[in-house]
């Protein structure tokens, strides 16, 4: 089945064609446009299923290696003949590189460039064609009771499948050139989704806003395609890798060609993936409709960031030096934003913050090196965001378009699904055993506090552990002011200085309407998600669970993920597993010995490592809290165990302290914010970035522009003007001089000539015959005369 993996990007761009061409000229009913858009994406979906399942778990299965489609696959952009870098060895004389590490001297080669269109299933591109087709239609179903009566109804599932396309080509493509088509598709798709209500000027900015950040990273993503191209004579994924790989690692603080690469690729995740100093689009994003938020901005193309870093993590993992970056950039981004999402009153952008402090997360596992847990958090934040987006979507609904939780209050028995639904969502992400986010969120931790990939990981955990316990509180916040406690609602309010901009105008502040549950389109997919939101992080249950490494198999989302991570210390992707316990690691370090940087598998049949010494492409770290732990404690697993124990102790103490604020002493709230009315102000402006950006670039681009203009003006237009000027006062001195002396001087010559001439000629010109035959007599006799001299 996995041969038939064409249909699943193709099916939503079919649907997408349908709905927008005809839609609009035939007048399509909501029911049918509704169930074109969903049918496609159902069997998408079934399509992706069955080619997984074919792919990894049938009698003919491929896993681990990756199936490129031949079938449908063509020279898309055919390049001809390039040069790369790397090469065979010309003789074995070898010279000083980064570290005194020896490498062989190399010769370029010539390759041919042609790019082809083409399919790629592979276990992370098939991880990622389920959540999109997966969670993409549970939000497709919701969108139909969300967007029921809109009059673009037939536009927005258009954008939405051509948004479905987009992603899927981005995942499922063969080669960087596909990502990218995929990667600018989606962009293009969030700018028509966020403004997607055209009479709404916030909305119209802030898909301009999107689309320029997005710009801004996309630049460095395309440099790095370039160099990508350059480097290898390729860019097909299954060809750059294993060149990648035979590269030497350049160690901290040096910065060589890999390091180059992956800063262009972290400065294109960064953008597309909301990572500060870019992260200021997504907040904005949330004027477009709440199910795009739900699919676009919290389950899939934000995560494109962290597709591509696992993608090229063999690039990566040869630079220590942005290992580090962008471990230093996801967990800042992950606190940041926590910290802003505690002040925030609109319901959706406490939710965006979450995405973007949530993404943060993700950043930081693959900086410590452990990029399977960052698909895995990828995968537990699609079921639990999109389930709280959409919950939030459909609290809006049932409160006619509020979206400010201080108007809301005691909506658990108004919307009793919603609220359950939404309930699993807020233990998720919380951290709470056995709901979703648990498992990924703590092995995040967990790793950043045992990495031998880059120094500092007990800081690294340190800060998650603060920004876990920001996201516990704000979270719990949310649930309060929105679900629990007083029915505010019922309450006259006036518009207050946090209140932020409706979906829908329509409805006046002062009104009082009863709130309501959604319709069944609505809860339905609710449920489904929160099902998974509960139970979906079992698929990566770790070894201090189970005590024998991770449960299932293939199953088993670390198994499953293992072949596409590239692993420094053995130099091969997947194979037998090499295990040391962290204790051993702290007994080693003790006796001056190096650290192994890794457990992940070695290459089947080769040898890692000589008699009793591990690989350290690394080098010393520097200390390491887990193996400090686990050498005081003696135990590996207890050492695991302890780090669980505070992840959800921290969980719990943030959930206490949100139901403490804002439910059971609620008057507390306003007393400490004006008591911390420096840092409050500071959170809830969002500490000023955007007027920074706007101080810093947009008013500087704009006095730039003026600058242009005026130059543009004054000195090229004068220029321009000044030369015609003196084109036309040289015309007319040209023209003086022409009319007063040439012409006059001539004309004067021609009056003496005249005056001398005209007697002498009068004379002659008598106008008698005899006179006439007189000369021509008298000058025939003078040519006779002159030729018989001649002839004598």
């Amino acid at each position: 089945m996995y041969k038939y993996i064409w249909l699943v990007p193709l099916l939503p761009l079919a649907g997408a064609a349908v709905n927008g061409i005809f839609g609009r000229w035939f007048r399509f009913p909501e029911k049918l446009i509704g169930g074109i858009a969903v049918g496609s994406v159902a069997l998408s979906f079934l399509i992706s299923l069955a080619a997984v399942y074919s792919y990894g778990f049938s009698g003919n299965s491929l896993w681990p290696n990756p199936y490129v489609t031949t079938q449908t696959a063509f020279t898309w952009i055919p390049g001809g003949a390039v040069k790369q870098t790397l090469g065979e060895p010309i003789r074995k004389s070898v010279i000083t590189s980064i570290a005194n590490q020896p490498v062989t001297v190399t010769t370029p080669l010539s390759a041919l460039l042609n790019i082809e269109w083409s399919y790629q299933l592979d276990p992370l591109s098939s991880i990622f064609m389920l959540i999109i087709t997966g969670v993409g239609l549970c939000i497709f179903v919701f969108a139909t009771g969300y967007m029921h009566d809109d009059p673009g109804f037939y536009r927005f599932f258009a954008y939405m499948g051509l948004f479905m396309f987009s992603m899927l080509v981005l995942v499922m493509g063969s080669n960087f050139v596909m990502m990218f088509v995929g990667w600018e598709g989606v962009g293009l798709c969030s700018y028509l989704l966020i403004g997607y209500y055209f009479n709404r000027q916030e909305a119209a900015n802030a898909s301009r806003k999107a689309f320029i950040t997005n710009r801004v990273g996309d630049f460095g993503f395309i440099l790095a395609i370039f160099g990508i191209i350059a480097t290898f004579g390729t860019a097909q994924y299954t060809n750059v890798m294993p060149q990648a790989a035979s590269y030497a690692i350049e160690p901290l603080g040096h910065w060589g060609l890999m390091s180059w690469i992956a800063l262009g690729l972290m400065i294109g995740a960064c953008g597309k993936s909301a990572q500060f100093p870019l992260h200021v689009w997504l907040p904005d994003a949330m004027a477009g409709p709440t199910p795009v938020s739900a699919l676009i901005h919290a389950a899939t193309m934000v995560t494109a960031g962290l597709y591509m870093l696992t993608r090229t993590n063999v690039i990566f993992q040869h630079s220590q030096t942005m290992m580090l970056v962008v471990a230093v950039i996801g967990a800042f981004t992950a606190i940041f934003a926590a910290t802003i999402g505690i002040t925030q009153n609109d319901i959706k952008k406490v939710l965006a913050y979450s995405t973007v402090s949530q993404l943060g997360f993700m950043f930081l596992a693959c900086g410590v090196g452990a990029f399977v847990i960052g698909i895995f958090h990828v995968m537990t934040h699609a079921f639990f965001k999109a389930l709280m987006f959409l919950g939030a979507g459909s609290v809006i609904h049932g409160m006619h378009h509020e979206q400010d939780m201080r108007r809301m209050g005691g909506l658990k028995k108004y919307m009793p699904y919603t609220y359950w639904a939404f309930m699993a969502g807020w233990l998720a992400i919380c951290g709470i055993i056995p709901f979703s986010g648990f498992w990924s969120k703590d092995e995040i931790l967990w790793n950043a506090a045992s990495t031998n990939f880059i120094p500092m990981g007990w800081v690294l955990w340190l800060v998650g552990t603060i920004a876990a316990t920001c996201t516990a509180f704000y979270m719990t916040r949310l649930m309060a002011m929105t679900f629990w406690g007083k029915e505010k609602f019922r309450e006259a309010h006036v518009h207050g200085p946090g209140h932020e901009v409706h979906e829908d105008h329509s409805t006046p502040a002062h009104h009082v309407h009863v709130p309501h549950e959604s319709p069944r389109s609505m809860w339905v997919p609710l449920v489904v998600l929160a099902v998974f939101a509960t139970i979906g992080g079992l698929v990566g249950i770790g070894p201090a669970f189970t005590g024998s490494g991770h449960l299932g198999g293939k199953l088993n989302i670390v198994t499953w993920l293992e072949p596409v991570i590239w692993n420094p210390a053995t130099k091969h992707f997947r194979g037998e597993t090499v295990e040391q316990s962290l204790e051993e690691q702290g007994a080693r370090r003790v006796a001056g010995s190096p650290l192994p940087t890794t457990s992940e598998p070695v290459a089947a049949g080769s040898h890692a490592v000589n008699e009793g010494e591990e690989p350290t492409p690394y080098g010393d770290t520097g200390f390491n809290l887990a193996v400090a732990i686990a050498t005081a404690v003696h135990s590996h697993r207890l050492a695991e165990w302890i780090f669980i124990v505070i992840s959800l102790a921290v969980a719990g103490a943030g959930m206490l302290l949100g139901a403490f604020f804002y439910l059971w002493r609620p008057a507390l709230a306003d007393i400490w914010a004006a008591r911390l009315a420096p840092l409050y102000r500071a959170s809830y402006n969002k500490y000023w970035i955007d007027e920074f950006y706007g101080w810093a670039i947009t008013r500087r681009t704009m006095d730039l522009a003026r600058g242009v203009f005026k130059f543009d003006s004054k000195v090229v237009d004068g220029a321009v003007n000044g030369t015609a000027w003196l084109t036309r006062l040289s015309s007319k001195i040209t023209g003086g001089t022409d009319k007063y002396f040439v012409d006059g001087l001539v004309n004067a010559i021609a009056d003496f000539v005249v005056r001398l001439m005209s007697p002498i000629v009068r004379a002659a010109q008598t106008g008698l015959t005899a006179n006439y035959a007189l000369v021509m007599v008298i000058g025939l006799l003078l040519a006779v005369a002159f030729y018989l001299v001649k002839m004598f």
